[in-house]
């Protein structure tokens, strides 16, 4: 592949909500840019995104992989880092560090389905991180295909201003290709060719009137973005398909609205344009705004990353991935700067110096090794001994910071113990290297029996585990019934003070301690502060700091973690001669207790957010069963046939609820869930 200059990188993922055709999509776009030579079904287990034994037998992407492919456009070739995310709300963490670290994303819907709820958690993923987004309207060839309430859809749920550049041309068994609203064209695909060649032709005289009305929305629409276009529009000016790319591309970039293009991957239409589109509205690493570190000597002190291969080193860890031969697989993005294999970098977080040893571009688990790697590249690495998930690797002496990696809080746990007591340590080690590939995944240890627990986003998150350690690591364990991650918060404000007054390393010791305990709204994050005329030192604080810390750990009720709660420091006392900082801890860590115990402790359960899509004669009796699970439903849709029902539910009581929903419908009901939020539960 030739070496493209920045302006031709395109860093982009493939994100939806499951079964939307996100992997079918990279497929299609792998085989046309001549990446890969055979199309592979994600339905026979096939696909080549979908490498993971898990994936393969499930039809569905658990792990989110990276290739990297060329395209051609206006006679230069651009280099294309494409990652494919999974889809399932279990493993949203996947798609998450995937958007910390893209430059762009396809955003694919189904023409059927419409927004559906893990689109809209995608959605929202993407608009945190400020990615620019094309979408693409799948599955066009399905009956009951509706591009323009997709759009509609895209409109209300989603907030953003979706254009079409692209109109179906027929659809259901009928759709046979597109029409290009930029060059006023139509593209007819070719299925004995699996679609890589399409016939360029005028557009259907049926649909001249649909396609003229379609041009004009679109002008209309970007002229709200443009001064120039906007007076070439009044002055009846005849507007060039380059005018409106050029807006397209600037506004795109902006996030002030999505180009939503239509096809049909499975069948292999509309991917090209796709392609096209890819190059010519989403950004290269120099399109997008400069990422800032900061210096972790002086964390309000920010530094600039441009994208440059001749500036200081910056690169982001965003995932771990373990490798059978090369013990793990380091997936990085550079931001700014150049390393060559063999060098030996920087982890500022964990003080660590780090040797890299062969650098890799993937085409999901295959590679092809490199000298070195520049600023825009995704690569992956092996060497690293020290660094996970998020953390900041650099150069000794220009240390930096990047933005860590949001992690989504584990919402399920269960107990697990090896079959025999000679696989105790090995499960430990397996159990360790598991969650330094997944960070929401979590290991513990219950206090009171002793147990190891695991903990993560859903029954599936952690059955693909238990697999992996099976297969991965020929360990074969005991599970133990799944257990809900409840919470604990208090219910009223309320003040206390603790006196620590007792001998510490045979000394006298003695610290005074009074604070206040404040309930947040919930969803709102723990806060410890001080009360501004504290006389303390920084030491005292942090220490301080920490006995709050360790007591929201575990609450009063039944240990659960504490949340929703704000911790003032109003005074903090002393004696001279029964001095020692470690009072100090001491004493808030018990001001807290006290004070959670007064304050109305109340339990918190984790409730979800589920979508029941069923046939409308099974709707009577799916409603009574989530009823009967304490399920709130908000609302109920028709679309194409098919009931939506939309209700919240706490999670304790959804348990094996897809064997019950099959039983009520034959089979024919589907579902999705998510976590929504907290709520008091009875204690």
């Amino acid at each position: 592949m030739e070496e493209s200059p920045l302006s031709g990188t395109r860093n982009i993922g493939v994100i939806a909500h499951i079964d939307a055709g996100k992997t079918t999509t990279t497929e299609r776009i792998l085989y046309y840019t001549g990446k890969s030579h055979k199309i592979g079904e994600v339905h026979d287990g096939a696909a080549t995104m979908d490498w993971m034994a898990q994936e393969q037998e499930r039809g569905i992407t658990i792990t989110s992989a990276a290739t990297t492919c060329a395209w051609k456009r206006s006679d230069r070739s651009y280099q294309i880092n494409l990652i494919d995310t999974p889809g399932h709300v279990d493993f949203t963490i996947e798609v998450e560090r995937s958007l910390r670290v893209l430059d762009g994303a396809v955003v694919v819907f189904c023409a059927v389905s419409g927004v559906q709820p893990q689109s809209e958690t995608v959605w929202r993923q993407a608009d945190h991180y400020q990615v620019p987004r094309l979408a693409f309207i799948n599955k066009m060839d399905r009956v009951g295909a509706d591009h323009l309430a997709v759009v509609a859809q895209m409109e209300e749920v989603l907030l953003t201003t979706p254009v079409l550049i692209n109109l179906p041309i027929g659809s259901e068994d009928q759709f046979t290709g597109v029409v290009d609203l930029i060059e006023m064209q139509a593209l007819v695909f070719n299925e004995d060719q699996m679609g890589s060649e399409y016939v360029v032709s005028s557009i259907p005289a049926d649909m001249q009137g649909e396609v003229e009305l379609a041009r004009e929305v679109l002008i209309d629409v970007l002229t709200q973005f443009d001064d120039e276009l906007l007076e070439k529009a009044l002055n009846e000016e005849e507007i060039s398909a380059d005018d409106l790319r050029a807006v397209l591309r600037q506004s795109c970039l902006a996030n002030k609205l999505t180009p939503v293009m239509v096809g049909s991957s499975f069948k292999n239409k509309g991917v090209q344009p796709l392609l096209d589109a890819v190059i010519d509205f989403l950004p290269s690493p120099l399109d997008v705004a400069v990422a800032v570190g900061h210096n972790p000597a002086k964390l309000e002190q920010l530094i600039d990353c441009p994208a440059d291969p001749d500036a200081e080193l910056a690169i982001l860890l965003f995932k771990v991935q373990n490798d059978p031969f090369a013990g793990s697989l380091n997936y990085l993005r550079i931001y700014s700067g150049t390393f060559k294999a063999g060098e030996q970098l920087y982890n500022p977080a964990k003080d660590k110096k780090e040797r890299i040893g062969k650098i890799f571009k993937m085409h999901a688990n295959k590679r092809e090794e490199l000298t070195q790697a520049g600023a825009g590249d995704i690569v992956a690495v092996i060497g690293l001994n020290h660094s996970t998930t998020g953390d900041t690797l650099c150069r000794k002496g220009k240390e930096i910071l990047l933005e860590q990696i949001l992690v989504p809080v584990p919402v399920i746990s269960i107990a697990v113990e090896p079959k025999t007591k000679a696989d105790q340590d090995k499960l430990s080690d397996c159990l360790e290297r598991l969650t330094k590939e997944d960070p929401s995944f979590i290991v513990g240890r219950d206090a009171e029996t002793g147990q190891v627990l695991i903990s993560g986003m859903g029954e599936l998150h952690l059955e693909i585990q238990m697999d992996r350690l099976g297969r991965e690591f020929g360990l074969k364990v005991n599970t133990g019934k799944p257990q809900v991650a409840f919470r604990e918060t208090v219910s009223a404000k309320t003040r206390t003070e603790e006196i620590f007054d007792k001998p510490l390393l045979g000394k006298p010791t003695w610290a005074k301690v009074s604070i206040e305990c404040v309930p947040l709204e919930m969803g709102e994050p723990n806060q410890v502060e001080f009360v501004g005329h504290l006389d303390v030192t920084d030491e005292l604080k942090q220490l301080m700091s920490e006995g709050i810390n360790e007591g929201l750990a575990s609450g009063v009720i039944a240990g659960y973690p504490v949340i929703n709660l704000k911790t003032r420091v109003l005074s903090a006392e002393r004696r001279d001669e029964a001095f020692n900082p470690q009072a100090y801890k001491i004493a808030a860590g018990m001001a807290l207790r006290k004070a959670l115990l007064a304050a109305g402790p109340v339990k918190l359960e984790p409730v979800m957010k589920v979508e029941v899509t069923c046939p409308a004669e099974y709707t009577g009796d799916i409603i009574a069963d989530l009823n009967s699970r304490g399920g709130r439903v908000q609302s109920i849709e028709e679309k194409k046939g098919a009931q939506i029902i939309h209700v919240g539910v706490a999670l304790s009581t959804m348990f094996g609820y897809l064997t019950s929903l099959r039983s009520l419908s034959q089979g024919r009901a589907t579902f999705s869930m998510m976590f929504d939020r907290y709520e008091k539960t009875a204690l």
